[in-house]
């Protein structure tokens, strides 16, 4: 068992892709993690909450990837390196959280694991928030590491066990985030949340924009329908240096006859790239699809599905993406 988990360690640790032109896409990802000297956003995780292969599954998308434990595939995450102070800041606490961090760390070129400065939350469903778990005194027993959330999430955290214990025991502390209000990071980084309509059972969801001293992104991992917010997605593409944005779904049905998909509504990517396709190339361009259910074929190298994004014009996230801000 320890030997297993040492392989898988290893595995995660060596998983790296550093591209310095986001304008370039690229089929295959470098195996070294390569330190960030500049300011920069890392591509921590690029699958859907469940993780990938997803408990229960034996479909052929699922069957390999049971026995490649050296080679893992991690929840949807973004990590945010200061390049100068190796400062670092996270988006999303998936359940690979603990994994996650030692790669931030790593891409940070910190010696040690250091925690995230802070750790900002879009939603209270299972692949955003949980990692918190880390934080609490059955694991490292942090102390009072910045959690930032919108007011219904930050509720949930407070009110729900076993999150509200990291609250009493100052494992995290509570940094109250207002739609489209910016936090200031540095003088030269902000972050800036907005709402998007997502099934709300426990929280509001948030998108968020991370502005450098240069470039600037967007980060949707979650979302209904494009049409049903009421911000222009192409419009707010159009303010941004690059867009990562939900690709949960290729196509409708692709699940199975066993799960109705309007009970879990995503963009999918064949209606993204409908919606898109009137952009100009320059603007494709900056589209970086992420946050994969198993059954999407984007996820498999050498799809069709993925030859026809790259062909349109379009990115696929990968993890260990670098992206200079």
């Amino acid at each position: 068992m320890r030997k297993r988990l040492f392989i898988l360690l290893l595995g995660i640790i060596s998983l790296g892709h550093s591209c310095k032109n986001p304008q370039e896409t690229q089929e295959s990802v470098k195996e070294e993690v390569t330190v960030v000297t500049k300011t920069s956003l890392v591509i921590l995780g690029n699958v859907q909450d469940a993780g990938y292969p997803q408990i229960g599954c034996t479909k052929a998308c699922c069957v390999d990837q049971w026995g490649n434990a050296a080679e893992p595939k991690m929840v949807t995450s973004l990590g945010l390196v200061d390049g100068e102070t190796r400062t670092t800041w996270l988006f999303d606490a998936s359940p690979d959280f603990k994994y996650q961090t030692k790669l931030l760390s790593d891409y940070a070129g910190n010696e040690s694991i250091v925690l995230p400065q802070g750790i900002f939350l879009t939603h209270g469903h299972m692949g955003h928030y949980t990692g918190l778990m880390h934080l609490g005194r059955e694991a490292i027993n942090a102390q009072e590491i910045p959690v930032y959330a919108m007011p219904r999430m930050v509720d949930f955290l407070r009110t729900s066990g076993p999150w509200s214990q990291l609250l009493k025991l100052n494992n995290i502390a509570i940094q109250s985030l207002s739609a489209d209000s910016a936090v200031q990071l540095t003088e030269s980084l902000k972050v800036v949340p907005f709402l998007v309509p997502h099934r709300a059972e426990f929280t509001e969801t948030v998108g968020y924009r991370i502005e450098g001293a240069s470039k600037s992104a967007l980060f949707i991992p979650d979302i209904d329908k494009w049409h049903l917010w009421e911000r222009d997605i192409r419009a707010e593409i159009g303010k941004v240096d690059i867009a990562f944005l939900d690709a949960t779904f290729y196509q409708n049905g692709e699940v199975g006859i066993n799960r109705d998909m309007s009970e879990i509504p995503h963009p999918f990517v064949e209606e993204s790239m409908q919606l898109f396709d009137e952009l100009s190339e320059q603007e494709k361009r900056k589209v970086y699809f992420i946050h994969f259910n198993h059954t999407n074929p984007l996820l498999q190298e050498g799809s069709e599905a993925r030859r026809e994004v790259l062909a349109r014009g379009y990115n696929i996230a990968h993890e260990g993406f670098t992206f200079e801000l």
